[in-house]
């Protein structure tokens, strides 16, 4: 059933009406902000547990337990928030309209995710290509500052708070925790090793929570109408609503705010006018992102988009970049393209992912032509199991899980194309 408009957290996510903070205001944001952080750290996190919020950047982790690992007492140490505006990931973009549209939630979430951690001020981090995107959030920062709502006694509750908005140089990397804060220091973007984690060691040493724009900018809602509302959609351990973004081979792609667990079916025909050419000429899906396996419709006629459905078809609801692919698509050709995206992105920290993303991007290119053998199959798939789980970051995991996603659905057709080649070559070779 379609997510009725009174229960829709993003109101403007169409741009339909200003994102300014007279507009906003209007719509409800910046209504008690000081009372809920009057309330107290404890009370934030435990709000924001019971609302079962996990973290909509992608890997999904349950987001008041995040804020819980903040240390309690301070050694001496500031504490940060750090928000990753850096959405990168190809067929997401989520948060480029939260922010262009809706910003104020975004502040207004900062502010309170940072009275919940007892940071002393909030780093947002854009993907350097949102420039636009960029202006609006800096203009929006700027009118909260005048307004009273940051800075000392921030929205006059006692409590002072700072926020910058830092733009990124277009690495795709950066959308990694770590590597985002190694940039945010003015180095090199690339990941660290872990342990330490953020919350003890992170932004210039000292306890940081890096979360992602979505995940903040819905905290407001949440304390507003209560942990419980917001719990009462989808399925236990997947609740809340969510931003799908929704491309590729359909009739009107968009981004909706619709239920978790809501059927994958449901969501493309009901807010993107149905496959091009009906359901019956849907091919496969890419459901969360460039990073996640590829399901083919006999998963897609039932699947519910929510991270543990997914997960049971060894996919994943990722940043929930909903890629549609129909019939004329060259499944090989796209997933070659997706090999080549990642082996450009890879920082080359890490040997498996430096060579072996280049060599995987090599192999599918021959696999696009056909001009392979069928047992190279199995070595590929070999090759993506030795690359997966042996790097310092999910870089190289998101890099290989679309060939795997490919060669687990999708192999006889790569074996079809490999004998048609054979078949092209053979009258050459005779020659």
């Amino acid at each position: 059933m379609a997510l009725s408009d009174k229960d829709r957290i993003f109101t403007n996510l169409y741009g339909l009406e200003s994102w300014t903070l007279p507009a906003a205001r209007a719509r409800g944001d910046w209504d008690g902000t000081a009372g809920f952080i009057q309330q107290g750290r404890d009370w934030l996190v435990q709000q924001v547990k019971d609302s079962g919020l996990r973290g909509r950047g992608g890997a999904g982790f349950p987001t008041g337990m995040k804020w819980s690992f903040m240390p309690k007492v301070s050694d001496g140490r500031p504490s940060y928030l750090v928000v990753n505006a850096d959405e990168s990931e190809p067929g997401t973009c989520k948060d480029r309209d939260i922010i262009r549209h809706d910003p104020h939630k975004l502040i207004e979430g900062c502010l309170i995710a940072g009275a919940a951690m007892g940071a002393v001020a909030g780093y947002i981090y854009i993907r350097g290509e949102y420039a636009n995107e960029a202006l609006v959030l800096e203009a929006a920062v700027a009118e909260a500052y005048a307004a009273g709502l940051l800075g000392k006694n921030a929205a006059g509750s006692g409590y002072d708070y700072d926020l910058y908005v830092h733009r990124g140089a277009g690495a795709y990397i950066c959308g990694e925790e770590t590597a985002l804060i190694e940039s945010l220091e003015g180095k090199k973007g690339m990941p660290r090793l872990k342990p330490p984690f953020p919350a003890a060691v992170g932004l210039y040493g000292c306890p940081t929570t890096v979360n992602n724009v979505e995940t903040i900018a819905v905290v407001p809602t949440i304390l507003r109408r209560g942990a419980s509302w917001f719990a009462g959609f989808g399925r236990p351990k997947n609740q809340g609503t969510k931003i799908f973004c929704i491309s590729g081979h359909v009739n009107k792609p968009c981004n909706v705010e619709a239920e978790m667990s809501i059927p994958l079916r449901e969501l493309i025909d009901t807010y993107a006018g149905g496959v091009r050419g009906g359901w019956d000429n849907l091919l496969a899906v890419i459901p969360g992102g460039s990073s996640t396996p590829m399901i083919p419709k006999s998963v897609c006629d039932d699947v519910l988009m929510d991270f543990d459905a997914l997960r049971d078809q060894r996919t994943g609801l990722g940043t929930a970049g909903v890629i549609v692919m129909d019939r004329s698509t060259d499944l090989i050709k796209a997933i070659a393209r997706l090999s080549q995206f990642y082996k450009h992105e890879s920082c080359g920290q890490c040997t498996p992912c430096r060579e072996g993303m280049g060599w995987v991007k090599r192999v599918m290119d021959r696999m696009v032509e056909g001009r392979a053998e069928v047992a190279e199959i199995d070595v590929l798939e070999q090759v993506t199991r030795q690359i997966e789980g042996h790097t310092i970051c999910a870089l190289a995991d998101g890099g290989v899980w679309p060939v795997q996603g490919l060669i687990r659905h999708f192999r006889p057709m790569m074996e079809e194309r490999i004998a048609a080649y054979k078949g092209r070559s053979m009258p050459l070779a005779a020659e």
